[in-house]
């Protein structure tokens, strides 16, 4: 069994809590519901000193349910580590948006930096 305390030196996590994702989920709501366009709402956890923003992504879709629902961005920074995740909201009642979708966000380009680089004559 290990015991001990979390020490100023020791790594923070590298995926969002469970607590770090309601901040960005109601972040997410926050910005879509404002509506503007091109707008981003930052989000910040004090309990992890996690953070981040939630930008909304192109426009407004219905789904098959004729819901309104928009895709969005939402960035993660907790120490030195950075990442991204993908959303999806749809309205609910009273013009509030209910986040049903929020996960890491997968590159449309697999290839490794190395050969990017590579492809498009990138330093390295």
């Amino acid at each position: 069994m290990l015991t001990g305390s979390l020490g100023a030196g020791q790594a923070k996590p590298s995926v969002p809590t469970e607590s770090d994702l309601a901040f960005a989920r109601n972040a997410a709501s926050d910005v879509l519901t404002k509506g503007d366009k091109d707008s981003s709402q930052p989000w910040e956890n004090p309990e992890t000193g996690a953070r981040g923003s939630v930008t909304p992504l192109a426009q407004a879709y219905s789904s098959e349910d004729g819901r309104t629902c928009r895709d969005f961005l939402a960035s993660y920074v907790n120490g030195r580590t950075e990442s991204w995740l993908q959303g999806a909201a749809c309205q609910a009642g009273h013009g509030r948006w209910e986040i049903h979708t929020l996960k890491p966000w997968r590159s449309l380009i697999p290839a490794p930096l190395g050969q990017l680089q590579k492809c498009h004559g990138l330093p390295r």
